[in-house]
C-alpha cells in the first residue's frame, strides 16, 4: 500500500541477506519508524513486544528471524534453538508456528552449509505468498461486500475490529483488502474504526485508512453495539489470528461482542483470512489458548502530550488487580462466511474443507 503516495511494505529485506527492516508499530500513528532487526533476540522482542503484529506478518517476521540467526551459524543445534527462541514470543496466532514449521521443513533435510541461503529464499516466499494471497482475499471479499444488505447505491458503510490492513501484513491486508478494492473500483465506502483497546490498533486502521484515502471514522468501542442496532453499518469484517476446523475464529479481544450485536441485528459478520491462519489439527475454538498480556498496558494510557512528545498516564493505580485477555474466540454459528484467498465459505468443517480438500485427513 501507499504512505504519502509510495508503495510501501511493513519490512523490507536487505539485499545482502543480512538484515530487515520494520515499521516499528508501537509508535504509529504518531510516528513513522523505522527498526532494523539483525539477530535472532531482534527479531523476537520485535514480535513479543508488537513491534509487528496481525497473524500473517507476525509469521514473516519470524520466517525472517530465522534466516538472520542462521547467519550465525546454521548446524541443528543453532537451528532448534531459532525455532525455539520464536515459536515462544506469541501463543495464540498460528501463522508464527505454521511459518516455523515450513521454515523447518525446508531446512532440516539440507546440509548446514546450505541453510542460510535456503532460509531467506523461504521466508521471501512466505512474503510473497502472503501478498498475493491478500489480494485474492480482496478480490473475494468485494463481491461480497457488493451484496451487503442494506447497501442500495448509496455509502457503504462497513465496520472493523482491531487492525487487518497492510499493517498486519507484509501487504494488502486481510479484512482491509476488501475495503480497499472496494474504494478502488469506485465504491463509496465509509469505515466504522473501532479504537480497539487496550493497544487501540484501530488508531492503526485509522492512518493506514488515511493513507489510502478511504473515508473512515473513529469510535469508542462501546459505540459499536449503536451504530449496529442503529441500522448505520452494512456489514462487519475482521481478521483473525487463528480458526479452528470447525470454523470458530480467535481474533482480537472485542470480537465476539461485534458478531453477537451483528447476529441480534440481521448485519453480516464476515472474518477474512488466509489458509495459513485455520489450523486445521484444532477441532473446536476452545481448545485455542488465549494469550494474556501485561496489566501495564490496561492500566497505562500512551499518546502525545501537550507539546505533542510521547508519555503515558497511569488511568488506574499500579497495583490495581486487571485482566488483560489479547483475545477471543467467536463461535462459527455467528460467522457469516469466511473470506480466504480461495474464495469466500461457510464457517464450518465442510465449508472450510470445501475450499481445501487436501486438509481432509487433519483431526
Amino acid at each position: 500500500m501507499n504512505i504519502d503516495g509510495i508503495p510501501t511494505r511493513t519490512l523490507r529485506p536487505h539485499p545482502d541477506r543480512c538484515a530487515i527492516d520494520i515499521i516499528d508499530q508501537t509508535r504509529l500513528p504518531h510516528a513513522l519508524h523505522w527498526v532494523r532487526v539483525d539477530t535472532l533476540a531482534g527479531a523476537a522482542h520485535a514480535i513479543r513486544a508488537m513491534q509487528v503484529r496481525g497473524a500473517p506478518l507476525i509469521g514473516a517476521t519470524a520466517a525472517y528471524g530465522l534466516a538472520i540467526a542462521l547467519d550465525e551459524g546454521a548446524d541443528d543445534e543453532r537451528l532448534k534453538t531459532a525455532i525455539d527462541t520464536l515459536w515462544k514470543t506469541r501463543p495464540t496466532a498460528v501463522n508464527l508456528h505454521w511459518a516455523l514449521t515450513r521454515m523447518s521443513q525446508r531446512l532440516t533435510p539440507l546440509p548446514p552449509a546450505a541453510r542460510q541461503q535456503a532460509a531467506w529464499q523461504e521466508a521471501e516466499a512466505i512474503a510473497e505468498e502472503d501478498i498475493a494471497q491478500n489480494l485474492a482475499i480482496g478480490r473475494h471479499g468485494l463481491g461480497l461486500l457488493r451484496q451487503a444488505k442494506r447497501f442500495n447505491g448509496n455509502e457503504l458503510n462497513i465496520m472493523t475490529h482491531c487492525n487487518a490492513g497492510w499493517l498486519a501484513t507484509v501487504d494488502a491486508g486481510t479484512a482491509l483488502s476488501p475495503v480497499y478494492a472496494a474504494y478502488d473500483a469506485g465504491l463509496p465506502v465509509h469505515v466504522w474504526v473501532s479504537e480497539t483497546r487496550p493497544r487501540n490498533q484501530g488508531l492503526l486502521t485509522a492512518w493506514e485508512l488515511a493513507q489510502h484515502g478511504v473515508p473512515h471514522t473513529v469510535i469508542a468501542d462501546n459505540a459499536a453495539g449503536i451504530l449496529l442496532r442503529g441500522g448505520k453499518v452494512d456489514a462487519v469484517i475482521v481478521g483473525a489470528d487463528r480458526i479452528a476446523a470447525n470454523g470458530d475464529v480467535a481474533n482480537k479481544v472485542g470480537t465476539y461482542l461485534k458478531a453477537l450485536a451483528c447476529a441480534d441485528n440481521g448485519i453480516p459478520f464476515y472474518v477474512a483470512a488466509p489458509r495459513s491462519t485455520i489450523d486445521f489439527d484444532l477441532p473446536e475454538g476452545h481448545g485455542i489458548r488465549i494469550e494474556e498480556r501485561d496489566g501495564d498496558e490496561f492500566r497505562l494510557v500512551h499518546g502525545l502530550d501537550a507539546r505533542g512528545v510521547p508519555s503515558a498516564l497511569h488511568q488506574l493505580p499500579v497495583r490495581e488487580a486487571v485482566a488483560n485477555p489479547a483475545f477471543d474466540v467467536t463461535p462459527a454459528r455467528l460467522v457469516t462466511a469466511i473470506i480466504t484467498e480461495r474464495g469466500a465459505c461457510p464457517a464450518s468443517r465442510d465449508g472450510l474443507l470445501g475450499l481445501y480438500p487436501e486438509e481432509a485427513s487433519h483431526g
